[in-house]
């Protein structure tokens, strides 16, 4: 099937449908982006028109295409250790300062460490996650640790649920020292191990939703998510996260994002020329 253009007043109708659905935004320039994406879409459910795949995502009272939809758009672009300075983050700041934290409470019971990642896509960052926490001797017959990966599409849940991964992907942040102490080959490709799969569950989830049945973490990455949505749903989302995080817990974002327009909750802290935020004293 040739590629179909979007119109102007289509364009509009969709994007608005897809900031509803899913609180992501297309300004208008990515009129580009939405064809690439939902292209393949119009010829799978023979819709000739982006006003047809509209109404009749619409009319489906199962939300498939609605969610086929939002598996398009979303971008899903990460990779294993992706930027470092949040692992080294990790690995030399926040996991130790917490764990002395935590030790000190009195309690028969093993430490609790519970540790969110928003926009999780496809599972990269909570396994190389793990993956630190195994390096650094923090392991589950230690320290009751949760790992708690979300998204917005079902594909990158299921993706990251089973742990396996191309070659393209193992190749981007891993090396081959990790390779081998982590994965096992399985025909072309390379499976999680079963040490590192059970430390993560994870879940759909849509941030534009209420938290409901979250409990309250110790660290949440939110990293390159917030520029997909506007001012003032990234508003909203970080008064949501204030309230699950823990009063002494980190929120981590992007190197290259801000919270500076978004929210006074947090105050920046600086570590390894890193950056982590935590709630105002």
């Amino acid at each position: 099937m040739a590629k179909i253009t979007v119109t102007p007043e289509e364009f509009k109708t969709f994007s608005k449908y897809i900031l509803d659905i899913s609180g992501i935004a297309l300004d208008t320039g990515k009129e580009y982006l939405l064809e690439t994406r939902l292209n393949p879409l119009l010829a799978k459910y023979n819709a000739s028109t982006y006003a047809e795949l509209l109404y009749k995502a619409k009319m489906d009272f199962k939300k498939e295409i609605e969610n086929q939809i939002i598996d398009a758009i979303s971008t899903n672009e990460t990779y294993f250790f992706r930027d470092k300075s949040p692992f080294e983050l990790l690995q030399h700041k926040i996991i130790p300062d917490l764990i002395d934290k935590r030790t000190q409470r009195p309690s028969s019971l093993k430490p609790v460490i519970r540790l969110w990642s928003a926009a999780n896509s496809t599972g990269q960052e909570i396994y190389s996650i793990a993956m630190t926490l195994l390096e650094m001797g923090v392991t589950m017959d230690k320290y009751n640790i949760h790992l708690f990966g979300t998204d917005i599409s079902d594909a990158a849940i299921a993706y990251a649920s089973y742990g396996l991964y191309n070659k393209f992907e193992v190749a981007r942040g891993l090396d081959p020292r990790r390779l081998n102490r982590y994965f096992e080959p399985k025909e072309d490709r390379f499976k999680i191990k079963d040490e590192v799969r059970a430390m993560a569950q994870f879940k759909k989830m849509n941030l534009m939703k209420p938290f409901v049945g979250l409990g309250k973490f110790d660290i949440i990455l939110c990293r390159n998510v917030m520029i997909y949505f506007t001012t003032e749903d990234r508003k909203r989302i970080y008064q949501n996260i204030s309230k699950v995080l823990e009063p002494d817990g980190y929120l981590l974002i992007g190197s290259t994002e801000s919270l500076a327009n978004d929210t006074d909750l947090f105050t920046s802290q600086k570590y390894l020329n890193s950056v982590f935020y935590q709630f105002k004293n």
